[in-house]
């Protein structure tokens, strides 16, 4: 498939997606909108075997600077026209949040607006030195979007959350590191490569119960405690029947090496 504001690269059995209008430091465009969409549709249809890691970047030194508000300015719609293009994108939010594959944002630069909260919606999110998080909307008089009332909470708690949004400051990689919204700070020159060797290690890992297992944690604020242990009970019936675990089962009784060893991948390669 062919994107415009967009690439999509498969190696590895890593999915990379950059987005790439650089000269606007890849805010959204509409065409960038829907080359999330079916990039991600693509990236669906390939995980388990030839897909079993993502990382979502940017092209040209900034992850994504959000809204394209130079087009705010020039389109003419009502309230309710508004709310229905909103709500009709609504599902890309939660294909990058539910996807059940690893996630990993890298950022570069500017993650603004609606681009901060597309890098949180991964589930590990990386940051060069030079990268800042930006929750803009106060700037221009608007409220986040793209996940932003749901996920920046849950990482910072809500009273930085409202600190973060009602200034719409900029927050630089050491601060987002401590706030919680960044796992690493990679350095500036060996950002792609480190990434990737993170996400590298989950292609040994069993893609049914990585996905099984963040399909119940993504719910684990919003369900009471008997909710969770049914959907507990649910998700480790399903992945004791797939044939990784049934092999891991077989090296550890037969004390071979396991499958799936996360600090010992880097030796293994």
């Amino acid at each position: 498939m062919s994107y415009t504001h967009l690439q999509l690269d498969v190696s590895d059995k890593i999915a990379t997606i950059t987005f790439n209008r650089p000269e606007a430091r890849n805010a959204l465009s509409e065409e960038m909108r829907l080359d999330i969409e079916n990039a991600l549709a693509e990236v669906k249809s390939k995980a388990g075997e030839e897909v079993k890691a993502v990382i979502l970047t940017g092209a040209g030194g900034h992850f994504c600077a959000g809204g394209d508000v130079k087009g705010m300015a020039e389109r003419k719609m009502t309230p309710m026209d508004h709310r229905t293009r909103m709500r009709s994108g609504h599902h890309r939010i939660y294909d990058i949040l539910h996807l059940e594959l690893p996630v990993i944002s890298l950022v570069d630069g500017a993650a603004a607006g609606a681009g901060c909260n597309i890098a949180l919606l991964a589930d590990f999110v990386f940051a060069t030195p030079r990268a800042f998080f930006m929750q803009a909307f106060a700037r221009i008089g608007l409220v986040p979007d793209w996940g932003g009332f749901y996920i920046l909470p849950r990482l910072v708690g809500q009273q930085r959350a409202k600190e973060l949004i009602y200034s719409g400051r900029r927050v630089y990689a050491e601060e987002a590191k401590e706030l919680g919204m960044v796992l690493e700070i990679v350095g500036q020159e060996t950002a792609m490569d480190e990434t990737r060797e993170f996400a590298s290690r989950f292609t040994h890992a069993s893609t049914d119960a990585i996905g099984a297992a963040k399909n119940v944690l993504n719910q684990s604020f919003n369900l009471d405690f008997r909710a969770l242990m049914e959907l507990e009970v649910y998700a480790q019936c399903l992945v004791r029947e797939t044939d990784f675990h049934k092999e891991a089962v077989r090296r550890f009784r037969d004390k071979e090496p396991p499958l799936y060893n996360w600090e010992k991948l880097t030796d293994q390669k």
